[in-house]
């Protein structure tokens, strides 16, 4: 491998190329002796050998976009895939390969002129490597399920460095892996082979936004309503500051935010979908509407990429639980009001998925509650670490007790040893430490991130 694509700790690019592997301007204090930018599928597998033979453990990155910074370890190796990016679209089968640096957001645009679409994050520059990796809570994925459940194939290097094919019939333990097993997968993706969906028609979506002490009425109502949407329309709670827009003071009023999308064939079909939201009781109350507005799915990325800006200090935790949202949201309230950042938020979405166990089928991935949230601590001043990440501990653990699980994709692995472990099923974490002992016998590659 030529050396210009290594970079050693005590280099004098070390630093800059390390604080890049994070797309959080929280840049975690561990510091790999190594760093391998791959241009190639060729460069991972060199990269693999070389680290094997130096007894260098191997942590992966391809986005970057890992709240914790996990693919940041102390000692070891880093590879770094961001510039494998090349995404081969097959329009007549509905498939395409793509590799682990490309982006949602990317991806989305190259796959719109054809009429097809996949199940991307929400954020679009978000890669698809780490995203698909963790199982995938994308765009619509009440209907298409979860990113993971529409790849049909990877290619990976092993930690012998050699290169394999997974599916559902070549080394179907590693391709079950691969779909969930997230920053603590043992092995290197170069590539994912995956299913396409047709372009929705339309995309409609119905918003309302109320006082934050309105949140007990509108968590009953919006859950109601929820129970009558059909697969094809995104719901979801967002609790935090208001939008400038709504407030003249300073200060923004912390508000609830209900938002549901919907996906559908027509305009008139997607319009006719959101009717259990349209009429609400509530909408005398409500500091905004936004009533059967169409949207792009290429918009959809760039809005919500807004909720998660660059140049921001991050940190973020999740939950899942068979308690309803009207007791999540309400001992999550008085958190989101006294956050010392008003840029931190709760998000709760409904995953209809969730209910539709077939979507979970054969992964290491799955649903483990009825319900999940998700609160992002956000701010800019570094003196204000300790203070936000404290918080954020703090508002995860008023309903800790109601967990079921965490969702490994943004679980905050660095909260407790037992993080890592409560995002799977008993029998597929026992499954994937055998899965582990039998692929990466000694060890090459790092394990979950822990506290």
């Amino acid at each position: 491998m030529p050396e210009t694509r290594i970079v050693r700790r005590g280099d004098s690019a070390y630093e800059a190329i390390r604080t890049e592997m994070v797309w959080n301007e929280l840049t975690p204090q561990r510091f790999p002796e190594m760093i391998v930018r791959a241009e190639s599928e060729q460069d991972v597998q060199e990269a693999v050998r070389l680290a094997r033979s130096r007894g260098l453990r191997i942590a992966v990155r391809a986005g970057g976009h890992s709240w914790i910074g996990s693919p940041v370890r102390d000692g070891g190796m880093l590879i770094d895939l961001s510039a494998l990016r090349q995404c081969v679209v097959a329009p007549e089968t509905r498939t395409a390969a793509v590799q682990p640096g490309v982006t949602g957001g990317s991806l989305a645009a190259q796959l719109a002129p054809f009429g097809l679409a996949f199940p991307a994050g929400h954020c679009g520059s978000v890669g698809v490597s780490g995203y698909l990796l963790s199982g995938g809570l994308g765009w619509n994925s009440g209907a298409w399920g979860p990113g993971c459940a529409s790849v049909r194939a990877i290619e990976a290097v092993t930690a012998d460095g050699h290169g394999v094919r997974c599916s559902e019939h070549e080394h179907p333990d590693l391709f079950w892996a691969a779909r969930g097993a997230g920053p603590g997968f043992f092995a290197v993706v170069t590539r994912f082979h995956l299913r396409l969906w047709e372009l929705p028609g339309a995309i409609v979506q119905t918003a309302y936004t109320f006082p934050l002490d309105e949140l007990p009425a509108v968590a009953a109502w919006t859950t109601e309503a929820a129970g009558r949407l059909p697969a094809g329309v995104e719901a979801s709670f967002l609790l935090g500051a208001a939008d400038p827009a709504l407030s003249a003071a300073p200060y923004r009023p912390k508000v609830i935010k209900v938002t549901a999308t919907a996906f559908a064939a027509s305009h008139d079909e997607a319009v006719r979908s959101l009717e259990p939201l349209r009429t609400c009781p509530l909408a005398d109350r409500a500091l905004s509407r936004q009533i059967d507005e169409p949207v792009s799915y290429e918009s959809l990325h760039t809005t919500s990429g807004t909720l998660w800006p660059e140049g921001r200090r991050c940190a973020v935790d999740t939950l899942w639980s068979d308690d309803g949202f009207d007791t999540l949201l309400r001992r999550l309230a008085p958190f989101v009001a006294e956050a010392p950042s008003e840029q931190s938020f709760v998000l709760a979405p409904f995953w209809p998925a969730s209910r539709n166990r077939e979507l979970w089928r054969d992964m290491a991935f799955s649903a483990l509650g009825d319900t999940y949230v998700a609160s992002f601590a956000i701010w800019t001043d570094p003196e204000d670490d300790a203070l936000n990440i404290r918080w954020l501990r703090d508002t995860m653990g008023a309903v800790e007790p109601l967990g079921t699980g965490h969702y490994v994709g943004e679980a905050d692995l660095t909260a407790d040893p037992s993080r890592a472990e409560r995002c799977y099923a008993p029998e597929d974490w026992r499954r994937l430490e055998e899965l582990r002992a039998r692929y990466d016998p000694e060890g090459v590659f790092h394990t979950y991130l822990a506290p």
